[in-house]
């Protein structure tokens, strides 16, 4: 697959179905090029036997004997229902979410500068905050956070001794987020104004009558 990654990264002895990770590489909800005239023509299903890409409604009807499952969106990232997607995959340590009164899982990682205060676990690759039952975040995070080279690096960075915490952290900066970045782009970060993130107050000059500051 694109973006560098090693061949034992997650596939190693066939652990991981041929389509997971085209899955995660996939853009959904995109116009369907093929059905673009009609209003059903948004492209969330995905074939699992065909791994064609993106898939509106429509399309189905070409895969009828097929194993197709349908994508959601929750606040931008792609999610997909626990109900269809552990039936052919495994989804243990991976964080769990109710979303309109339905159990979802996130494709892949969801960019968080920072954990919060008090937060005691977090996603074992990308270091998000997470309920202390789960390891991973994202399905395309315990594909990177299970793989045997991950493994190694996490494991000769515990034995060091040496800033282990610094050590860990280089992991999730450094190697994790360039096999991370092999599947689908995350959402974009948010939008920095920087005229107003670099505007500088003018140095304070004295009025000539009174006592007023003013500041340019």
């Amino acid at each position: 697959m694109g973006g560098g990654l090693d061949d034992d990264d997650g596939v190693e002895n066939n652990k991981w179905p041929l389509w997971l990770r085209p899955l995660l590489q996939t853009s959904f909800f995109v116009q369907c090029k093929v059905h673009a005239d009609s209003h059903k023509s948004e492209c969330n299903m995905y074939c699992l036997d065909c791994m064609s890409g993106a898939l509106c409604s429509l399309c189905l009807g070409s895969h009828r004997d097929h194993r197709a499952i349908q994508i959601r969106r929750s606040s931008y990232h792609d999610v997909i229902r626990v109900s269809e997607i552990q039936k052919y995959l495994d989804i243990t340590g991976v964080q769990t979410y109710i979303i309109n009164s339905a159990r979802i899982v996130f494709l892949n990682e969801r960019p968080q500068p920072r954990p919060g205060k008090g937060v005691t676990n977090t996603c074992q690759v990308c270091e998000r905050s997470l309920l202390d039952s789960f390891s991973f975040c994202s399905l395309g995070c315990k594909i990177v956070g299970t793989s045997k080279n991950f493994r190694k690096r996490k494991m000769c960075m515990d034995t060091d001794g040496s800033d282990t915490e610094g050590s860990l952290n280089g992991i999730s900066n450094g190697y994790v987020k360039s096999r991370i970045q092999s599947f689908s782009p995350s959402t974009p970060p948010p939008t920095v104004n920087y005229r107003t993130a670099k505007r500088r107050k003018g140095v304070p000059h004295r009025s000539p009558m009174g006592g007023l500051i003013i500041e340019y």
